[in-house]
C-alpha cells in the first residue's frame, strides 16, 4: 500500500504541470480553459503550455512539445483530439514523465470502432511504457492544498473529504456544494473511462491516506465488482464510505454505457452489495452532500434517541413522523429533564417535552444553551435536531440584531455536546426567504455545524450517520 501512495501522490501534489494542447485563440472548454484555472486557482507551480505555433499563452511562455520543456514536469493534462492522444503518450514516456491525465473524449465511451480502438492503443502504451493515466474522458484530478483546483470549487477548502467520481460534473457540484457549507476536500478524482487506473486503485488509495476521513463515492457502473466488495467493507470499517449509485433504473443504466463505458449491473446485486458492507448508500445530490456534512462533522452517536428543539406544535407533530419514518426515535425524556422544562418553559404558547414547542429558543442563545445542556445530560437523547426561525413578517417577528454568531459560539463552547445539527428552513419559493436561508446554513456550516434545509434532510443525514456507526460495531 506505501508503494500505491507513493505511484499517486504526485497526481494530487505536482511542482509542475504541462497542459498539452492549449490553445492561443479559443478559451472554451478544454485545454486553455484549464491553464486559466489553475492560474486563477493560484497554483504556485510551474505551467508550461504545449501549441506547436504559439509563443506566449496567457502570459506564460509556450513550447511546441513536451521534449522542448527545461525540465520533466511531474504531471501531464492531455487535451488534443483523440487520434493524436497516443503520440503525446509515447512523448511522455521518453522524456520520463509518467503521470498523465487525459481530459480528451472520443474513445470507448462513443461505441465507434476507432474509439475502442484508440483506447485498447492507450492501453497498451500504458502497460508497456509503466505510465499512469486518469481518463481518458475526465476532469482528473483536484487538491485545494496543492492549488490544483482547474474545476470544481475554485480555489476550494482542504477539509477531510475524498472524492472518487466516473462523472466530472458530478464531482465538481459536490465539491462547490461542500465548500459552501464550510467542508473542504482534501483530494477529488473523476476517473472518467478508467482505461489504466480505475475506481478500486482510488479507492484503495484514499482508504489508506491520514488525511481523508470520509469517501465520498459515484459509481455508474464497475467490471471488477467481486474486487470493490472486499475493497469496500475493508475500508468502510477505517471510515465512512458514502456511496451514490448511478445508473440503477433501466434508462440510467443505458446512460452510463455511453458516459463512460460502464456497465451498471443489476439492482439486486447493489442491494447484496450494501447489505453484505457498511458502506453507506445514498440516492442523490442532496443525500450525498447532507451524509459526507454529517460524516465530517458529527461525532458517533450513542444511539438513535433525538431531541426536537423548536417552535410550533404542528411541526412538533409532523417532525416526529418524519424522525420516526428515518428510523430514529423521538423518546421522552427523564424525569430530571422534565422538571427543569416545567419550571423553566413558559406555559402559554409552548410545550414541555420532546419535541419542545419553545419560541423563547429562537432569540436567546443563553436560553438555548441552558436546554441543550439538559439535554446533552439526558441518558435518552443521543442527537439533537434544533429548528432556527429566519425573522419575517409572517411570524409577527421584530428586525433585531443576527442571533446565529452567538448560538454558533454557545454550540462551540459546549464540552458535553452531543451530535447536534439545525435546521434552516427556506424552502417554498420566497427568493428573498431562500437567500437569508442560504446565507444562515453557511454561517453554521463554516463553523463546522451541519444545518439542513429541512428537518426530513437532517433526520435522513442523522439516520445514516446511526446506522453506519451501529452496523460498524457487529
Amino acid at each position: 500500500m506505501e508503494q500505491k501512495r507513493k505511484e499517486l501522490t504526485p497526481f494530487f501534489y505536482p511542482e509542475n504541470i504541462a497542459v498539452v494542447g492549449v490553445s492561443s485563440t479559443n478559451l472554451e472548454f478544454g485545454g486553455a480553459s484549464f491553464l486559466a484555472k489553475l492560474k486563477e486557482s493560484g497554483f504556485a507551480g510551474g505551467l508550461y503550455p504545449i501549441n506547436p505555433k504559439a509563443k506566449e499563452i496567457m502570459g506564460l511562455k509556450a513550447f511546441p512539445d513536451l521534449s522542448s520543456l527545461p525540465l520533466t514536469p511531474e504531471l501531464a493534462m492531455v487535451c488534443v483530439p483523440a487520434r493524436h492522444v497516443p503520440s503525446v503518450l509515447d512523448e511522455c514516456s521518453r522524456i520520463g514523465l509518467r503521470h498523465i491525465h487525459i481530459l480528451t473524449s472520443g474513445f470507448k465511451e462513443t461505441g465507434t470502432a476507432e474509439g475502442i480502438r484508440l483506447e485498447k492503443e492507450i492501453a497498451s502504451i500504458a502497460e508497456e511504457k509503466n505510465l499512469f493515466i486518469m481518463g481518458p474522458n475526465c476532469m482528473g484530478p483536484y487538491c485545494p492544498s496543492s492549488g490544483l483546483t482547474a474545476w470544481g470549487a475554485i480555489p476550494g477548502i482542504s477539509g477531510p473529504v475524498g472524492i472518487i467520481s466516473q462523472s466530472g460534473g458530478i464531482t465538481q457540484r459536490l465539491t462547490e456544494y461542500l465548500c459552501f457549507l464550510g467542508v473542504g476536500v482534501d483530494k477529488a478524482v473523476s476517473t472518467g473511462n478508467s482505461t489504466v487506473l480505475n475506481v478500486l486503485d482510488y479507492l484503495e488509495f484514499m482508504a489508506e491516506d491520514p488525511n481523508i476521513k470520509v469517501i465520498a463515492l459515484y459509481l455508474e457502473g464497475l467490471s471488477e465488482c467481486h474486487h470493490l466488495l472486499p475493497l469496500a467493507r475493508k475500508t468502510s470499517l477505517k471510515k465512512p464510505l458514502v456511496l451514490w449509485k448511478g445508473g440503477s433504473s433501466e434508462a440510467g443504466s443505458a446512460t452510463a454505457a455511453s458516459h463512460t463505458g460502464s456497465m451498471a449491473g443489476k439492482p439486486e446485486l447493489w442491494s447484496s452489495f450494501f447489505r453484505q458492507t457498511c458502506s453507506v448508500p445514498v440516492e442523490s445530490m442532496d443525500e450525498w452532500a447532507d451524509s459526507v456534512i454529517a460524516f465530517s462533522n458529527l461525532s458517533e452517536p450513542r444511539g438513535n434517541g433525538v431531541f426536537l428543539l423548536g417552535g410550533g406544535g404542528g411541526n412538533s407533530v409532523t417532525g416526529s413522523d418524519t424522525c420516526v419514518r428515518e428510523g430514529l426515535t423521538v423518546p421522552s425524556l427523564s424525569e430530571k429533564t422534565m422538571s427543569w422544562l416545567r419550571a423553566t418553559v413558559p406555559q402559554a404558547g409552548s410545550i414541555a417535552g420532546n419535541p419542545l414547542d419553545d419560541w423563547r429558543v429562537f432569540g436567546d442563545p443563553v436560553y438555548l444553551g441552558q436546554i441543550l445542556d439538559q439535554a446533552y445530560r439526558d441518558p435518552a437523547i443521543s442527537m439533537v435536531i434544533i429548528d432556527r426561525l429566519i425573522p419575517r413578517k409572517a411570524f409577527h417577528s421584530f428586525d433585531e440584531t443576527d442571533p446565529t454568531p452567538r448560538v454558533i459560539d454557545m454550540i462551540k463552547s459546549r464540552p458535553n455536546r452531543k451530535p447536534t445539527v439545525f435546521t434552516v428552513d427556506s424552502e417554498g419559493g420566497d427568493p428573498e426567504l431562500a437567500a437569508k436561508g442560504a446565507k444562515m446554513r453557511g454561517q453554521f456550516g463554516n463553523a463546522g455545524i451541519p444545518a439542513f434545509p429541512s428537518l426530513q434532510r437532517a433526520a435522513k443525514a442523522l439516520a445514516r450517520l446511526q446506522r453506519y456507526h451501529g452496523r460498524k460495531k457487529t
